[in-house]
């Protein structure tokens, strides 16, 4: 068995990522989930009542352990830049088609539909987050600045240029920051 506490916890979510990305939501058990993690469906179901709500918490803290991620370089777009590059280092095959399995099973299953809209609302997982607050503790943006725009426009590049099996270069990343985000904040910022 896993040890107790934030380390079991996060074998379980490790888990929830692994089993989903391999068999897809609607085969996901809780009891895969528990082998994987070698926990028990008791220590499971303790913390989480369904498994919407275990997907979207193992969501979560991947977001939340990617953003940890994050490089602070001192500057706005330096930031944005890192930003930007976190999610090309995170859309792998495998993420991808861990995510799109999981929009296809949000259509069937309002459970589901409900546990991803929650996390996609939650702004303190965007990979804006910290870059944006940053700035604005050095006061190279006002404490207004709409961060849930930024965040939404840059992942509607990325998917957009993702679906499209286009490259996410160096290229599109200082486009997306120097031509569409930087030019957004300035606005903000005015």
């Amino acid at each position: 068995m896993v040890e107790r506490g934030a380390a079991r916890e996060r074998a379980i979510l490790a888990a929830v990522i692994a089993v989903v990305g391999e068999v897809g939501y609607d085969a996901m058990t809780m009891d895969a989930v528990a082998a994987r993690a070698s926990a028990s469906k008791a220590t499971i179901y303790r913390r989480w009542r369904n498994k919407a709500e275990l997907v979207r918490a193992a969501l979560d803290a991947y977001d939340a352990d990617v953003n940890a991620t994050a490089p602070d370089t001192g500057t706005l777009r330096g930031d944005l830049v890192g930003a930007v590059e976190m999610a090309r280092d995170k859309a792998t095959p495998a993420y991808l088609a861990l995510i799109g399995g999981l929009v296809n099973a949000m259509r069937h299953d309002p459970e589901l539909d409900a546990q991803l809209r929650a996390h996609i609302a939650d702004d303190e997982l965007s990979p804006f987050a910290a870059a944006l607050q940053r700035a604005i503790d050095r006061d190279e943006l006002p404490t207004t600045v709409d961060q849930t725009l930024i965040h939404d426009v840059a992942e509607a590049m990325i998917t957009h240029r993702v679906s499209q099996g286009a490259p996410f270069d160096d290229p599109f990343i200082a486009r997306v920051v120097d031509d569409v985000l930087l030019p957004l904040l300035r606005r903000d910022a005015r």
